[in-house]
């Protein structure tokens, strides 16, 4: 695949990321945990990485969150998680997805982006995928920027692209 075609990705994708970090720091402690709020703001957070990492993998098959998370995301009774997520956790994990997502970009071939998801709920190729994946964070992060608004809070400015290099080299 085109380096110049990865960078523009990345580009992208990594804006969507960067915009999902910056919602986490902006969102105050006492709306972060409230648990009464519908979504709950940290769960949602949890819900866009969760996709983001399962979403840059493979398939589902052998896939395992790192710790403390678990499959239950997955679980199709809709339960959340026993506890609240620290953002601390949770923005380990968005480092773990944003490396995930680079590493990904950097190695895709074009036979790779042609080839067939492994999730078998969806009907894309790999390529696709990953335009699938960066819209959905890029949802969750839009929709954590309105109730951040409408909490009072000021809501984090637009990303055009991330800052971030694709890679090292």
């Amino acid at each position: 695949m085109d380096k110049i075609w990865k960078t523009m990705i990345w580009q992208q994708f990594g804006a969507a990321i960067d915009m999902l970090e910056n919602v986490v720091l902006a969102c105050p402690e006492a709306l972060w945990g409230d648990r009464s709020q519908r979504p709950e703001f940290w769960y949602t957070v949890f819900h866009a990485l969760f996709f983001l990492d399962l979403y840059l993998s493979d398939s589902d098959a052998g896939f395992a969150p790192p710790s403390p998370f678990t499959l239950d995301e997955m679980d199709e009774r809709g339960l959340l998680p026993e506890r609240v997520y620290t953002k601390e956790e949770l923005r380990k994990y968005l480092e773990h997805g944003r490396e995930k997502c680079r590493a990904s970009i950097e190695a895709m071939t074009d036979e790779r982006v042609n080839r067939c998801c492994g999730f078998e709920w969806l009907d894309l190729r790999v390529g696709e995928m990953l335009l699938y994946n960066m819209r959905h964070v890029q949802h969750h992060a839009g929709q954590l920027n309105l109730i951040l608004s409408q909490k009072g809070v000021s809501a984090p400015r637009w990303v055009r692209k991330t800052d971030t290099e694709l890679s090292a080299r």
